[in-house]
């Protein structure tokens, strides 16, 4: 069940944002270049923020650029 919800939550932010759609790259969070968008950095974006523990499926309190794909 939490597999469809991660997956119904993710349809609905690539579908509620115009900017997730049009392709917002990794790289537009990920500010310092580090190779992982921390939760400081997803939390320019409401709904990346929103979405940022079930998007950690390693549970590090990063994301990687594999779990962002996730979204897109």
């Amino acid at each position: 069940m939490k597999h469809i919800n991660t997956t119904l939550a993710i349809l609905a932010l690539a579908t509620s944002s115009a900017a997730f759609a049009q392709g917002v790259s990794f790289s537009t969070f990920d500010t310092n270049g580090d190779g992982v968008i921390s939760k400081e950095e997803a939390s320019v974006n409401m709904q990346l923020e929103k979405l940022f523990p079930e998007l950690d499926s390693d549970g590090n309190g990063e994301l990687s650029k594999e779990e962002f794909a996730q979204i897109q």
